[in-house]
């Protein structure tokens, strides 16, 4: 008999197919009004969950007392209480890896549209303003030769630091939980304490996950210590950074601009003070939002889902503490 899987995410076509063929497939649209009523009729007999970008409580999480693993379409995990999935028993996946070059792509994207001022400017220019020839009123500011500064220096922080160091010829500084000789090595980077290196980075991006140590990280004291003419790029998570204070800093133009991908609320709301500030680039969390890298991750969690329901150890396993006797090592 094959077991049951509640999927929340739609999948290409060829990976729907390889999922139906190996287990029942429940369909549960959550955008819908009735969504969250539908996933809870849907969740008692439930072997497996997979989906992204919701919130799964204790409530919704005792409706499904045979559930055995939850395949997130995500690299981010703040969205799960870890503890709890362990206590009872439930596999927690995710799609690294797949989405680090994309996502990098992203933060770099963030960094010249921020610092060339493009987004801006563009809407002048479609505004029908440009009558004249650009003086420094509208001169925006070089990227290469600057100094980054990388919050966070996992997959995607040293995929930045590649970016940075040989295609814009960047000296890169980097803050996470300890040192890494090979990347410094690899890079030319450089270790700092976080304070060191806000106060010497052109460029400050954050990279790190959201957990109960970096949210909030960086705030009005951490903002007061970079450069005026200093831009952050956020590719983490909303609420790493105080965004009260990040907008009373560019509003009072302590810092340059910011480039921002994600937000403390999402989606932003439309009259979000952000959104009336020149010197932000605010994009709808497009991290890892192309078609190839959208469709790697769906085949990631497919192959996670299957994995876990097998009784092998998952690929991807966030909460190791999960493991029993009856796994199968991975293949």
């Amino acid at each position: 008999m094959k077991k049951r899987v509640v999927l929340y995410k739609r999948l290409p076509a060829d990976l729907m197919s390889r999922l139906q063929a190996q287990v029942e497939v429940t369909w549960v649209d959550t955008a819908q009004a009735d969504g969250l009523a539908c996933l809870r009729s849907a969740l008692p007999g439930a072997h497996g969950l997979l989906g992204a970008s919701l919130r799964l409580d204790s409530g919704l999480l005792d409706l499904a007392p045979q559930l055995e693993v939850i395949s997130s379409v995500s690299v981010g995990v703040d969205n799960y209480d870890i503890a709890e999935l362990t206590r009872r028993g439930v596999m927690l996946t995710n799609t690294p890896d797949v989405l680090t070059e994309t996502t990098a792509d992203t933060g770099f994207a963030l960094i010249l549209a921020s610092a060339r001022r493009v987004v801006e400017l563009a809407t002048w220019v479609r505004a029908g303003q440009w009558q004249a020839n650009l003086g420094p009123a509208h001169f925006g500011s070089d990227v290469h030769g600057k100094t980054l500064g990388i919050v966070g220096m996992g997959r995607i922080g040293e995929a930045l630091a590649r970016r940075g160091a040989a295609g814009f010829g960047m000296r890169v500084l980097y803050h996470g939980s300890r040192p890494k000789p090979d990347v410094e090595a690899r890079y030319g980077a450089h270790y700092r304490s976080l304070d060191d290196l806000l106060a010497q980075a052109d460029f400050v991006c954050l990279t790190v996950p959201l957990n109960a140590s970096t949210e909030g990280l960086i705030g009005r004291r951490e903002l007061a210590l970079m450069k005026p003419e200093g831009i952050l790029v956020n590719i983490a998570r909303g609420r790493v950074v105080d965004e009260l204070a990040l907008i009373d800093a560019l509003h009072a133009k302590r810092i340059r601009g910011a480039g921002l991908d994600v937000f403390a609320q999402e989606p932003l709301a439309a009259d979000s003070p952000l959104l009336q500030l020149d010197n932000v680039v605010a994009t709808p969390h497009i991290g890892s939002a192309t078609h190839e890298t959208r469709n790697a991750m769906a085949r990631c969690a497919v192959e996670n889902l299957l994995s876990a329901l097998a009784g092998e150890r998952p690929a991807n396993l966030v909460n190791e503490g999960v493991l029993s006797e009856y796994l199968l090592p991975v293949s």
